[in-house]
């Protein structure tokens, strides 16, 4: 008996040991198999690229890039007893106003957001910060319904998206030209819509996000060695001008009082190096703020240096003058009948401001005979005339710098065969051109007989600091040498004896043309004016080509007094920057 008694009491235990065994390897299986939230051996961060700045000549930036951050936080995690304190402080570490901060914070339970537009130098306050109110217990440790784990969210500042700033407020616009937001993926990005900012968005945009995977340390930092992961960070490229922001915001005041001064709708202004092309400045009296466009904008939003597009008048006449003194058409000293300030072709009739009844061939140009350049003009063909004004670059684009340019017109062949568009044309009328294709076309005057196109964009500099220059377009000789030397003695004369004599500037090599145009409204021309002068300033060692243009000037309708005294002030800052120095003997 006692060993029966003591063989079920083995065979208990064996059995209870099985059991126990059994159970075990249940729990283990359960263990395995069931989801757990351990903490990840590897961790992940990402940080996102930036658009690339526009830079000045002389290295400031116009436009820039700012990293912005959202501050979110759950607020049902808040202490009801240390609100107040959360409020305060976010406040405080935000540059919020508190009573702003609360309606955010009861706008609704749960996730809010209490600031999409957060600067980067805030959020590194507000994320110390988040971890000072963790350590005051701020924050409360709730359990989650759902997985039934308990946990504290607290205050999170994350990286949303960029937005552009433009440190000198208008300055440079339209040619900067303006942008707009895009979604990508949660994130906002910058694309440019006119001016540079378009032209060169591609250039511009953020090349490569970067990003870091690896396995982490205690701290949650990456562990970097040969196992783990690093793509690098690459921003968009900045782009270097050839314009100087010292230089242009004194000629932006300027064409603004002379705006003011000549009650014109707008007055432009462009000055390059006749060599090499290199702008120095494109300044215009409309300008406005990118980041701040109001509808009273709109007009100004083009930048009419190239999408302006009018009939130039008179400069038009030193162009047609070259192209008959290249071809051996004429000679300066030709004498001309002035029919004393009227002459009809056809059925029209074509008159002088100054009555003349014989003058040189030359002077047609110093005192601006329409009478003298219309007959002149009759001794090209229309072939001639047409492809030798194309080859002044009208009806082409002037720059390849900027986008949505309007590149005028030109008659046709056929219509130039007939003498009164001939006639027309020489002056300036029955064709169409920007002030940027004029600009062009007179640096052959001072570029032995090549035109150049303007240059904006200087070079490409990347993150490395390296810089990629961009080089110009060949010039292109349009006329010989020896005209483009005479019509400079011609032009230089205008400015002396004719129509510019507002341009003289003592010490400096000073010539150009002044041009007054008819403006056409519903297809007539009515009693409204654009006025020009486009030329030259030169001293020892600098050409400068200049262009201004004045629209619709109510004060005078004439150039003499309105687009050359813009052009004479521009020199005069031109000298008082040491951009030209006159050569004057004390």
């Amino acid at each position: 008996m006692v060993n029966e008694n003591k063989s079920k009491k083995i065979l208990l235990l064996y059995a209870l040991i099985g059991l126990g065994f059994v159970v075990f390897l249940s729990v283990m299986l359960i263990t395995t198999l069931k989801s757990r939230h351990l903490p990840s051996l590897y961790t992940e961060k990402s940080s996102k690229s930036e658009r690339g700045s526009i830079i000045s000549a002389d290295g400031f930036h116009i436009a820039t890039t700012k990293k912005l951050y959202k501050a979110v936080v759950n607020n049902r995690y808040i202490d009801p007893q240390k609100e107040d304190l959360f409020i305060e402080l976010f406040s405080i570490y935000s540059g919020i106003d508190p009573l702003r901060v609360k309606k955010r914070l009861h706008k609704q339970k749960g996730l809010v957001v209490l600031s999409y537009l957060i600067p980067e130098k805030q959020a590194q306050y507000l994320k110390k910060l988040a971890y000072e109110l963790r350590q005051y217990k701020v924050f409360m440790e709730l359990k989650n319904e759902r997985t039934g784990l308990r946990s504290v969210h607290g205050l999170s500042i994350i990286e949303s998206g960029e937005t552009r700033l433009y440190p000198y407020g208008d300055v440079l616009t339209p040619i900067i030209g303006y942008p707009q937001k895009l979604e990508d993926d949660g994130y906002t990005r910058i694309r440019g819509i006119k001016g540079l900012e378009k032209r060169f968005d591609n250039e511009l945009s953020s090349r490569q996000d970067g990003s870091s995977r690896g396995k982490r340390d205690v701290n949650s930092y990456i562990i970097l060695n040969k196992d783990s992961f690093t793509k690098a960070n690459l921003n968009g490229l900045n782009i270097k001008l050839t314009i100087p922001i010292s230089l242009q915001i004194k000629l932006e005041r300027m064409c603004s009082n002379m705006k003011e001064e000549l009650r014109a709708k707008q007055v432009m202004l462009a000055i390059m190096d006749s060599k090499t092309g290199r702008v120095l400045s494109m300044a215009t009296s409309n300008r406005f703020l990118p980041k701040d466009i109001q509808k009273s904008d709109y007009p100004f939003l083009n930048s009419g240096m190239v999408e302006y597009s009018f009939e130039p008048g008179s400069v038009i006449k030193p162009i047609t003058f070259a192209l008959l003194l290249d071809k051996k058409r004429i000679n300066p000293y030709d004498l001309v009948n002035g029919h004393n300030g009227k002459f009809r072709i056809g059925q029209k009739v074509i008159t002088d401001e100054h009555k003349f009844a014989w003058l040189s061939a030359e002077d047609v140009i110093v005192h601006s005979s329409n009478v003298g350049i219309a007959q002149l003009a009759q001794k090209l063909s229309g072939f001639e005339f047409h492809e030798g004004l194309k080859s002044f670059g009208f009806t082409k684009k002037s720059t390849p710098d900027l986008i949505y340019e309007k590149a005028g017109s030109l008659p046709s062949i056929n219509q130039l065969n007939r003498d009164i568009y001939k006639a027309t044309c020489s002056y300036g009328y029955s064709m169409r051109a920007n002030l940027m294709q004029l600009l062009r076309a007179y640096s052959a005057f001072n570029n032995n007989g090549r035109t150049i196109k303007p240059q904006i964009v200087d070079s490409f500099i990347d993150e490395f600091k390296t810089q990629t220059k961009i080089e110009n377009e060949e010039a292109v000789q349009v006329i010989q040498s020896a005209t483009a030397s005479r019509m400079k003695d011609i032009l230089i004369k205008t400015v002396n004896k004719g129509t510019g004599t507002k341009a003289i500037t003592p010490g400096l090599v000073v010539g150009g043309k002044t041009g007054t145009a008819h403006i056409v409204e519903r297809g007539q021309y009515v009693n409204k004016y654009n006025t020009a002068f486009i030329g030259f300033a030169n001293d020892k060692n600098v050409n400068l080509t200049i262009g201004a243009i004045v629209i619709q000037p109510k004060k005078s309708q004439f150039a003499s007094q309105t687009a050359v005294p813009t052009f004479k002030k521009a020199v005069d800052i031109l000298i008082e920057d040491g951009y030209l120095k006159p050569d004057i003997v004390k």
